[in-house]
């Protein structure tokens, strides 16, 4: 016990003293243990279960700040409104983003994204459309594909014209089961 008041001292020391950029904890999720990260900007990263989470702290220290440190406090309302989504209490985040991971016609394509209310879904056409250029279909589908914040910013809502899935960074069974539970799919297998 004595070991864990002095690390949470640390912490926040860390951050009274400007030394932490980037604080990251871990959530549960249905779909398995989910990697957060924020900026004193607002939410920089949702990892899903199936990356290595590792890699995505040296990404952060890479791209963000080497000062990156497990401060799970400074994530308690990330996890609340996570929590209250997963048990659909919630359809939307009020949460502040920061968008440096991502640049350009990707940051252009992942901001409409983030407008797709939920239980809604849109193209991958319409996202490049309303990014500015609609001729641009596959590098909205790359958009959706480095998506930072997925589930907050929900790519799992964009699908192709056709209405098949797509791909999603979380494996396909997962994108479908949060198509499922918003209602906007029947339980029927679709690729």
């Amino acid at each position: 016990m004595r070991m864990q008041g002095s690390i949470e001292r640390l912490r926040e020391r860390a951050a009274v003293e400007g030394l932490l950029d980037v604080a990251y904890a871990n959530a549960d999720s249905p779909y398995g243990k989910l990697l957060l990260a924020r900026t004193p900007q607002g939410l920089v990263k949702l990892s899903l279960p199936n990356y290595n989470h590792d890699e995505v702290l040296i990404e952060l220290a890479e791209h963000v700040s080497p000062r990156v440190l497990e401060a799970p406090a400074r994530l308690d309302e990330v996890r609340r409104q996570l929590d209250l989504y997963f048990e659909g209490k919630s359809h939307d985040f009020d949460l502040p983003l920061d968008w440096q991971l991502t640049t350009g016609f990707r940051e252009k394509v992942q901001r409409a994204i983030a407008r797709i209310p939920y239980g809604e879904t849109r193209s991958y056409t319409e996202m490049a459309t309303k990014a500015g250029n609609e001729r641009a279909v596959r590098a909205a589908g790359t958009a959706c594909g480095t998506n930072p914040l997925p589930i907050v910013v929900p790519c799992h809502r964009v699908l192709q014209s056709s209405g098949a899935l797509g791909g999603y960074g979380g494996g396909l069974p997962m994108k479908q089961a949060l198509l499922e539970f918003e209602g906007v799919l029947d339980g029927r297998a679709r690729k």
